[in-house]
């Protein structure tokens, strides 16, 4: 389970981050817990709590969170929730960067996928692999492409657009999006989403089992 921002250094000061504040997936590695799952939380910097029951890993760089997460490995589910931040300085500054000038130009480089580095097919890929894809607008339309893009079997699209209180707020909207469709589920409390998403888990491995 990841969770977070993650904070990139443009100097010892200074840093890239986001807006996440990690409730929702703090709220379903609690929740993978009470439904009985070994579940290890790796989370970026946050003010929530540790959850209780839950072995829990803290980094900050989206590098040390996709290390961590393969030291992890193996398990029988991936849930990303991060918001992991896309880029990275190329060379961050051994020293504060001081004032000169009006502009400042920053050399970025792309981060790693966790999402699409845990879902790759082959030994070692969770049997079951669940992204979140934070969208500002036509969430569904972009959200479902990422899940074909980087092979998830589940991906949860949210609405993160300004004057949404989903970032560091208590309620989310999400789109549940597999192979077989589409459920967009009511708005509704962060912890209930985490025990929706989990249930669903639960019956999934259910049904799995069931077959055999």
């Amino acid at each position: 389970m990841t969770s977070g921002p993650t904070q990139e250094a443009i100097d010892p000061v200074r840093y890239i981050a986001n807006r996440s504040s990690g409730k929702q997936g703090h709220a379903i590695a609690s929740a993978l817990a009470k439904f009985g799952a070994d579940t290890t939380l790796v989370t970026g910097p946050t003010q929530e709590p540790d959850p209780t029951g839950v072995n829990v890993i803290h980094v900050e760089t989206a590098e040390q969170m996709l290390e961590a997460c393969k030291t992890s490995l193996p398990a029988d589910i991936a849930v990303c929730a991060a918001a992991v931040s896309d880029w990275r300085i190329r060379k961050k500054s051994k020293g504060k960067i001081k004032k000169k000038g009006d502009t400042l130009s920053l050399s970025l480089k792309k981060n790693p996928d966790i999402l699409k580095t845990l879902a790759k097919k082959g030994n070692g890929r969770p049997r079951l692999v669940i992204g979140f894809a934070a969208e500002t607008s036509d969430v569904i339309s972009k959200a479902s492409p990422k899940r074909i893009e980087k092979n998830c079997d589940w991906i949860l699209g949210n609405d993160v657009s300004m004057g949404s209180n989903t970032f560091g707020g208590n309620q989310n909207r999400v789109h549940f999006i597999n192979n077989d469709g589409t459920e967009s589920w009511p708005e509704m409390s962060k912890k209930n989403v985490a025990y929706e998403l989990v249930k669903r888990i639960a019956d999934h491995f259910q049904s799995l089992a069931e077959k055999k």
